[in-house]
């Protein structure tokens, strides 16, 4: 068997990771202790004014109302009631599985990217700046997120090639998704999730996130730079031979106009939620669209491209159905009356400390839970309905709220032995746990001062629209 062959299996199937907790166990328990809190805790009500059509809790209005405790067979209900209120969302996160099923079967973006690898041609420099561009874009628009595991076998081929660490595969795949991913620009199961909930507009305070998400990317395409310069001028370089193209994975002109359909859809998708307000249910329609076009394109039957956009979304189940089981934390606390007294305990002890530095703590916060909760959808469906209250009593804007958990998700993201996808990558690519945080901690340290000098110019610029 060839070593194209071998590698191409290695790409279907990466080892399967250590079984990691279950995100629902832990958010189950959470559950139950909301709901035994709402017998404890003394019951409150903030009052609430509307502007432009969002709801704001008014500072200092919180009173004392009827204890209204959750009993046992209420905290049932209220994860049918959180699934439901969640469900535009929940819908958006599965079709965005369908599509990128359908967009995988064509093979547009593994060819892609294995005839760019098998160039001989490039310079290490232009190879990551090249790599660092294509898997920084598909994190930030969420198109590559737990199936990044299936690519890093191409990043380990490439460092091959050219003699280098599967260290520098691994983060040549990984490490550039996560810089998009980690402040997800148009991000839908990240960003347009926590908007949602924060009832900001989607994909609203593009510019700044922009900027945050390039200094994210050139951090580790310079770190990947130096390294790979390191290496050489130290020799710890060894090029092996490897097989040439191979003609099953060459890029054909109906994979091209597939990822030109793909780029296209974006960009319209961009200027709608600029121009016309375009939120989640128009983004799931074009998903549905763009899954039938790029399904024609790559001339599959009308029945193949249902079964795998069913097959994608079946995929992402677990990744929907969490948001809903957060989201009814939140309805057992409003139950209850605890979720404004919580809120207001927490916004009377942050009362004395300046904004800046409250955004800060927010979003270290949120970084510590994310130790805990892996799942980011499911960790903002329960923090921004503490958070958002939380952030307007502190005089935060509500993109400045939201930023705070967006960042303390990401952070995390690239060394948390918490994360299936880490964990399931490094199997990959065969790298342990301690190897790999010391290889990434000076970029996660850098991106952290990124995140602080980013909240600090959020609220110094009132970050909004509000």
């Amino acid at each position: 068997m060839s070593q194209v062959n071998v590698e191409k299996n290695t790409l279907r199937q990466p080892p399967a990771a250590k079984t990691e907790q279950s995100p629902y166990l832990l958010l189950f328990i959470i559950l139950v202790l909301a709901a035994v809190a709402t017998w404890i805790i003394p019951a409150g009500k903030f009052d609430h004014e509307t502007r432009n059509g969002i709801t704001f809790a008014i500072r200092g209005s919180l009173h004392e109302v009827a204890r209204s405790g959750v009993y046992p067979g209420e905290i049932f209900m209220a994860i049918v009631q959180g699934v439901i209120k969640a469900a535009p969302i929940i819908f958006l996160i599965l079709f965005t599985g369908g599509l990128l099923a359908v967009i995988e079967s064509t093979g547009a973006i593994a060819t892609a990217l294995n005839s760019l690898s098998r160039s001989t041609k490039i310079s290490d420099t232009r190879i990551i700046i090249i790599f660092g561009v294509i898997f920084a874009i598909l994190g930030t628009t969420g198109v590559v997120q737990n199936s990044v595991v299936a690519f890093v076998p191409i990043g380990l081929l490439v460092a091959r090639s050219l003699g280098l660490s599967p260290m520098i595969g691994m983060a040549l795949v990984y490490l550039t998704c996560a810089a998009g991913f980690n402040v997800a620009v148009l991000g839908p199961a990240t960003t347009g999730l926590t908007q949602h909930l924060a009832q900001l507009p989607l994909f609203s305070g593009m510019l700044l996130r922009g900027i945050t998400c390039l200094l994210f990317v050139l951090t580790v395409m310079t770190y990947l730079i130096i390294s790979v310069k390191r290496a050489r001028n130290n020799g710890e370089v060894r090029i092996e031979q490897t097989a040439q193209n191979d003609e099953s994975l060459a890029i054909t002109g109906r994979h091209k106009l597939i990822l030109i359909t793909c780029a296209a859809t974006l960009i319209v998708f961009m200027i709608g939620t600029v121009q016309l307000h375009w939120a989640t249910n128009e983004m799931s329609a074009m998903f549905i669209i763009l899954s039938i076009m790029v399904g024609m394109i790559g001339r599959m039957s009308g029945s193949a491209i249902a079964n795998t956009f069913l097959t994608g979304c079946s995929q992402l189940v677990k990744g929907g159905f969490i948001v809903g089981m957060a989201g009814a934390i939140s309805v057992v606390l409003q139950q209850g009356n605890i979720l404004d007294p919580i809120v207001g305990f927490l916004s009377d002890l942050l009362a004395p400390v300046h904004p800046a530095i409250a955004a800060v703590g927010m979003f270290i916060s949120a970084a510590l839970m994310h130790f805990g909760i892996s799942s980011g959808s499911g960790e903002s469906a329960l923090l921004i309905p503490i958070f958002s209250p939380l952030g307007d009593n502190l005089g935060l804007t509500r993109q400045v709220t939201v930023q705070t958990v967006l960042l303390g998700e990401g952070i995390v993201n690239s060394i948390s032995p918490t994360s299936g996808v880490l964990m399931a990558a490094l199997a990959t690519a065969n790298i342990s746990f301690g190897k790999w945080i010391k290889f990434v901690a000076p970029v996660v340290a850098i991106w952290f001062a990124i995140c602080v000098v980013t909240l600090l110019i959020g609220v110094a610029i009132n970050w909004g629209p509000f």
